[in-house]
Formats: C-alpha cells, sequence, structure tokens
C-alpha cells in the first residue's frame, strides 16, 4: 500500500469513524455510566471486534454471506437480538451520579470489553459493507496479509480516538446526568432495541 493510497484510506476511515453506530453510543453509554478510564475497556474489546470484521471481510466471509441469504438472515437474528439485550441492560442501568462510583451490580472490565467486542460483531452488514469498501484500496499484486494488518490496525486505531473523545464528552455532563440519569439511559437503551428490531428487517 502506498502513502498516497493509505492517506486516502486513514481519510475515509476516519469519516466512517464519526458515523453513529452501536459502538459509538455503547461508548458514549459508558462514558456517562462508568467514565471515561473505564470506558477503554469497552473501547478496546470494539477495536478487536472491527479487526476481526476487517479480516473476515477481507478474507472471503462476507462472499459467503452475499451468497447464502439464509445465513445471512440468521446472522442479522442473532445480531439483532444481542442488541436488544443490550438495550434491556442499558435501560435498567442504575442513573449515573455526579461522580464515577461504580454503580450495584456495575460490570468488570472484561465484561464491558466483551460488549465492546460483540458489538462490533452484531452487525453482519458490517462485514458486506467492508467486502464493498475495503476493495478500493487493496492492492492486488501486494501481499494481502500485510494490507490486511495496515488497513486493520489503522481503523481500529481511528475508530478507538473516535470512541475515546466521546467517553470523553459523556464524562464531562455528569453534572446533568445526575438530573437525568434514568432518561439518558432509557433513551440509549431504546436506541439500542430499536437498532436491533431494526437489523433482521433490513435488506
Amino acid at each position: 500500500m502506498t502513502l498516497d493510497t493509505w492517506l486516502l484510506y486513514l481519510a475515509a476511515s476516519i469519516g466512517l469513524s464519526l458515523t453513529p453506530g452501536p459502538n459509538s453510543l455503547l461508548a458514549l453509554t459508558h462514558g456517562a455510566l462508568y467514565g471515561p478510564g473505564r470506558t477503554l475497556a469497552t473501547i478496546a474489546g470494539g477495536a478487536v471486534g472491527f479487526i476481526g470484521v476487517i479480516g473476515l471481510s477481507m478474507f472471503g466471509i462476507a462472499s459467503l454471506l452475499s451468497l447464502a441469504a439464509e445465513l445471512l438472515l440468521v446472522m442479522k437474528v442473532v445480531g439483532g437480538l444481542y442488541l436488544v439485550w443490550l438495550g434491556i441492560q442499558v435501560w435498567r442501568s442504575p442513573a449515573p451520579g455526579g461522580g464515577f462510583g461504580a454503580p450495584a451490580g456495575v460490570a468488570t472490565g472484561w465484561a464491558l470489553a466483551r460488549q465492546g467486542l460483540l458489538s462490533a460483531l452484531a452487525n453482519p452488514k458490517a462485514l458486506l459493507f467492508f467486502a464493498a469498501f475495503l476493495p478500493q484500496f487493496i492492492d492486488p499484486a501486494a501481499g494481502l496479509w500485510r494490507q490486511f494488518l495496515i488497513m486493520a490496525l489503522t481503523f481500529a486505531l481511528v475508530e478507538a480516538l473516535t470512541e475515546g473523545l466521546i467517553a470523553g464528552c459523556a464524562g464531562r455532563v455528569s453534572g446533568w446526568l445526575a438530573r437525568a440519569g434514568r432518561g439518558f439511559n432509557r433513551t440509549c437503551g431504546g436506541v439500542f432495541v430499536l437498532l436491533g428490531a431494526w437489523l433482521p428487517l433490513s435488506r
């Protein structure tokens, strides 16, 4: 991958990361609930998930999904159910206080990382999207593994930085959340539920 191609890919990755999605919403929610420091676990899990999605896309799984409509439908349903479950958990979360004292029953760092990972993997449309997006930057004459590492790590880093900024901004509104935290949780949880319900119905 030439420097010019990488710079174009970097600009495209920044644009993609700024597009709202389940992982950015999760970073916002966890940043408000637990603070930006603890949300790093969520962000790290999501970064690993995106690396996996990019790998699956580049090495042919997306082509299989595009041919096997039944398999894609199953993955959509499973991913949708996970997002609905995640939305219910967010809806039921205790309202964040003025500081970031851990609410009762707070998730561990591993649990937060797992949520970030599964959120990145839950949407099979991401596989198809990256399968259409990545070939524009792939040099067929160069080694695929090296290009995969460059593209996967670039996108994961950009996404992690973007989600870190989102989590940091969420942490700055803790005073407001102390007054309206339950409404915030229910709004974010409701969005997750709507995403999960829409995913199996999308074409």
